[in-house]
């Protein structure tokens, strides 16, 4: 039998083997009432439905969420959306599975620009700020916080929800309001701030291991009032900083969703805060453009509808 593809290159004729991380395991009953398993698996390209619905009392108990699993199966077109439909499955058995070419690092989604690169390029970013106050307090929060900031995602779901996602979005926001800065005569140092800062509890509200989920913090408090406190524990390490300094950049974590009904405690009351909002907003909605465009499989000059843009796309 042959192997499968990576999931960005599965169609509804694939058929054959794979490896893949089970990113969700869920137990559902179906219109005739019987059981059968629904699950997200995932690789380095991207993620993709399955459903299990023979031996599912036997299924079930071979695997868990959050594990690498080995399946057999076929593409299928269900409701106008691809997904797999798995005749068999189950977990991972390292020593045995790297014969037939199992790899961790394949069935973990990463971010396409490379982690290395872009840890470089934070590095370069923070040692370029000239306020001292502040590039101090960004040193002091990379340093202490580098090693899951490297590889975190930036969400469980909505936008560059895999590996390096936040650092990615961190850069891609820090390249726009460099740019923005001039234009509207800002503050840049402010805003470089802003870019790494905003989404820091990100690093307390997701737990990520090979999968990523929220963490009871998480849940209970977000990452906004999370981010908050990690910004003031480093701010009082630095007894000299400015207290209208310390100010603003709280003003940039707390109103960086750019409304209270999106969840901002505050609305953006600066220049830079309005930017800092603008630029969030933007790249994370254009990563879920890009995002459908790319998964999308129907038919015709338009994807099919997409329930957080709420709208459907053009294609090119």
């Amino acid at each position: 039998m042959a192997r499968l593809g990576r999931i960005r290159e599965l169609d509804a004729n694939a058929s054959g083997w794979g490896f893949f991380l089970c990113a969700r395991k869920e137990l559902r009953t179906g219109r005739t009432g019987t059981e059968y398993l629904d699950l997200l698996l995932q690789d380095v390209t991207g993620e993709i439905r399955a459903k299990v619905f023979q031996d599912v009392d036997l299924a079930k108990l071979e695997f868990d969420a959050g594990e690498f699993v080995k399946v057999q199966g076929r593409g299928n077109v269900y409701n106008q959306k691809f997904e797999l439909v798995l005749d068999k499955i189950r977990r991972v058995l390292p020593d045995r599975d790297r014969e037939d070419g199992f790899r961790e690092e394949d069935c973990i989604p990463t971010s396409p620009r490379p982690l290395d690169e872009m840890w470089a390029e934070l590095g370069a970013r923070v040692a370029a700020v000239s306020d001292p106050h502040i590039r101090h307090l960004l040193e002091s929060i990379v340093a202490r916080h580098g090693d899951r900031l490297r590889v975190w995602p930036a969400a469980r779901v909505v936008h560059h929800a895999y590996r390096g996602g936040l650092l990615e979005h961190v850069l891609q926001m820090m390249t726009v309001l460099d740019a923005l800065a001039g234009i509207y005569d800002a503050r840049k140092d402010l805003l470089m701030a802003g870019a790494l800062l905003h989404d820091i509890g990100k690093l307390e509200e997701l737990s990520y291991g090979v999968s990523t989920d929220y963490s009871v913090e998480g849940n209970l408090v977000g990452h906004i009032s999370i981010g908050l406190g990690m910004v003031r524990d480093a701010i009082r390490e630095s007894p000299a900083f400015p207290d209208e300094l310390r100010v603003e950049i709280e003003h940039l974590i707390l109103s960086h969703h750019g409304a209270r009904e999106l969840g901002s405690p505050v609305e953006p009351m600066t220049v830079e805060a309005f930017l800092l909002a603008r630029a969030d907003d933007l790249d994370a909605t254009i990563h879920q453009v890009r995002k459908h465009l790319e998964q999308d499989d129907s038919d015709g000059p338009f994807t099919s509808y997409n329930r957080r843009l709420e709208r459907v796309l053009f294609k090119r």
